[in-house]
């Protein structure tokens, strides 16, 4: 039997999620996507879905960089998701590689790649599953130069991994798993809402010194479409976007999230008459506490919202930021909707992620404080 029929993990699973960001039971999605409305990158533009804009992304950085290499399970065929699909034919088996279902294994291999000079991206095929590299990401690419004091380093590192609920992933293909990495110096993490935001940011971790982590809301991938610039582009990591501004409210969230709190500023206006400031985080580490500070002043009330659960999640950081820097101007306690504190349900699943409704309640609670 060859390796593309027996490296697809959890085979029934992986077919309905291909199933689902094809759109057959999109009516499950948690959230209305709103494209971006205008690029901010000048030129040519071309409508592409995330995970065309990713393509594109890995397509350019092998046409720029004769050094770099793509690889990951299933990645030779264009991957589970499509996002590598055709980079083999163009490029060749010898810069876009399938590898062994060992991630521990394919984190190690990226990391001497990139020490020894190569522009190494790797993919970990669900986020869910990138808990055995978690050693070689934390202890070892986090590390490399530091320990060395600057005398080297594999900065030329990228580890794309799909990540977030999807419709039905159940416990094993639902994760949010940034908190874990943002505890670790010497990463970057991002997440991207749109297509736009994921080639930009993409192409930026793929060139950035250090080894930066990409988690890729999979439920994002065929939500919409946007005009993305066909050219080569970068975004800044550690800048946050306000997409709504407001006055009596500042919403914070990333990935996925971004879009269910652009429905719920909307939302929150007509019911209640009040005016969200919504921010997409953009990045997990570094994060942009400037812009967020400078909200939170303002509006004096915030809500941060994410999949993952509460305990530990990235929210707490930014809360306790925020209480720092933002004491004497909060009217009201800081909220926060997430996951619980518990598995990733199946069956459960639309009353564990923080949709509309329970941000909305959030924005009930904290104008009535």
């Amino acid at each position: 039997m060859s390796l593309n029929k027996v490296c697809l993990k959890c085979l029934g699973t992986v077919t309905k999620e291909i199933k689902v960001l094809n759109g057959i039971v999109s009516k499950r999605n948690h959230f209305v996507y709103t494209a971006d409305s205008s690029s901010p990158v000048k030129g040519e533009t071309t409508k592409m879905n995330m995970f065309q804009s990713i393509n594109n992304a890995l397509d350019i950085a092998l046409k720029s960089d004769d050094s770099a290499l793509i690889f990951g399970e299933d990645i030779g065929f264009g991957g589970v998701f499509r996002c590598t699909i055709g980079l083999k034919e163009k490029y060749g088996k010898e810069r876009v590689f399938n590898t062994p279902l060992c991630e521990q294994g394919i984190a190690g291999f990226a990391i001497g790649a990139a020490a020894m000079g190569s522009t190494a991206i790797a993919e970990i095929q669900f986020a869910d599953y990138i808990f055995p590299a978690f050693d070689q990401i934390v202890n070892e690419a986090a590390k490399y130069r530091y320990r060395s004091g600057g005398m080297f380093d594999c900065g030329k590192l990228t580890i794309r991994a799909p990540c977030g609920a999807v419709g039905h992933g159940a416990l094993y293909h639902s994760q949010s798993p940034e908190a874990y990495f943002a505890h670790t110096p010497g990463l970057k993490v991002v997440v991207p809402r749109g297509p736009i935001k994921a080639k930009g940011l993409l192409l930026s971790c793929i060139r950035d010194p250090d080894p930066c982590l990409v988690f890729e809301p999979k439920v994002l991938y065929r939500a919409a479409v946007e005009e993305v610039p066909v050219g080569d582009y970068q975004l800044p990591i550690g800048k946050a976007d306000v997409l709504i501004e407001g006055n009596d409210i500042t919403l914070i969230g990333w990935g996925t999230q971004v879009h269910v709190l652009k429905e719920v500023a909307q939302m929150a206006k007509e019911k209640f008459q009040v005016n969200c400031e919504v921010i997409d985080l953009v990045s997990i580490l570094p994060w942009d506490t400037d812009t967020v500070i400078k909200s939170v002043k303002k509006t004096k009330r915030c809500i941060i919202s994410h999949e993952a659960p509460l305990t530990g999640g990235f929210g707490a950081e930014i809360a306790a930021t925020i209480q720092e820097e933002c004491f004497l101007h909060l009217e009201a306690p800081i909220q926060r909707v997430t996951g619980f504190d518990t598995p990733f349900p199946h069956v459960f699943e639309p009353f564990y992620l923080p949709d509309k409704w329970r941000c909305l309640s959030a924005i009930q609670k904290i104008i009535s404080y």
